[in-house]
């Protein structure tokens, strides 16, 4: 009798336990196929602007282009038209200026809004983000009326000023979470044994925040290099950035020397993204080993 009782009640352990592993499996793969058609949906868009950047002809609905050529991407390396290399390191410097100047003013608001109360703080983070909610038209033209009037229409670093204005709102959201997690006691307990605050900010603050410095400006870059109409009505068509001379490529048909302009803004791109990527990697390794040797 207490055999069959035992038998029964590993049989019901042993049904429950399936019962309870096949939601958990049906999950894993569902999200599984979800993330490789979301792999699949960037990749397609990507490989048809390679092909296009090498293509001299591709009539529908071939499947492959009938002829290739490289005149997209000597048009690109050569500059003609007065794009190239010289508009794509324009954008560089631009983004990186915007990246550095966003990630500077949203950590010092980061550190306003998460480590301090004061009356009005709900009021200034809701203002920081006001570029999420601003339309993007209303926005660029009412920038472009403040920036005629103060004499900074036409110039980079207007560009830069409208380029960091946008991306701000994303730098404060990244900056309040790392300031969250790195708090102050650190910085007390140094304060309480005399260090100054030039030794604080650079010893301690500055690489307690670095992942999120890093993961700020590698944001902040991408969606700088990216703008096109705040850049259109804030430059006067005198800042040629790459986007701005890649855009009327798109719409004049030439899919040839658009997808060479497409594909060199992708490599670019995605080469600051790595580099971001694997010194975060790095920092987190170093942080590892300080740890474990401590």
């Amino acid at each position: 009798m207490a055999n069959t009782n035992t038998q029964q009640a590993a049989r019901t352990s042993r049904t429950g336990r399936r019962s309870s592993t096949r939601p958990a499996v049906r999950g894993k793969v569902l999200a599984r196929v979800i993330v490789a058609i979301q792999i699949l949906l960037a990749l397609v868009p990507t490989v048809i602007i390679a092909i296009w950047a090498f293509a001299d002809a591709w009539p529908w609905p071939d499947a492959l282009p009938q002829a290739f050529s490289m005149r997209g991407m000597d048009l690109v390396l050569s500059g003609g038209a007065g794009g190239g290399l010289d508009s794509l390191l324009l954008s560089i410097g631009i983004g990186l200026a915007s990246a550095a100047l966003s990630t500077l003013v949203g950590a010092m608001a980061a550190r306003a809004i998460a480590l301090h109360s004061w009356r009005g703080r709900t009021a200034f983070e809701f203002i920081t983000f006001l570029p999420f909610l601003v339309p993007a038209t209303v926005f660029a033209m009412g920038v472009q009326i403040v920036f005629i009037r103060i004499g900074l229409a036409g110039s980079v670093l207007g560009v830069i000023l409208v380029h960091s204005i946008v991306s701000l709102p994303y730098a404060v959201a990244i900056m309040i979470d790392i300031t969250r997690a790195a708090g102050t006691r650190m910085e007390e307990a140094a304060r309480t044994l005399g260090a100054r605050w030039p030794v604080v900010l650079t010893q301690i603050t500055a690489p307690s925040l670095l992942p999120g410095i890093i993961s700020s400006m590698t944001m902040c870059y991408i969606i700088s290099v990216s703008q096109y109409f705040l850049t259109l009505l804030v430059g006067s068509g005198k800042v040629r950035t790459f986007a701005l001379v890649l855009f009327p490529y798109l719409t004049g048909g030439d899919r040839t020397v658009a997808g060479a302009y497409g594909l060199t803004f992708l490599v670019t791109t995605f080469a600051i993204f790595f580099a971001s990527e694997i010194l975060l990697r790095r920092l987190r390794a170093l942080d590892n080993a300080e740890l474990y040797a401590a």
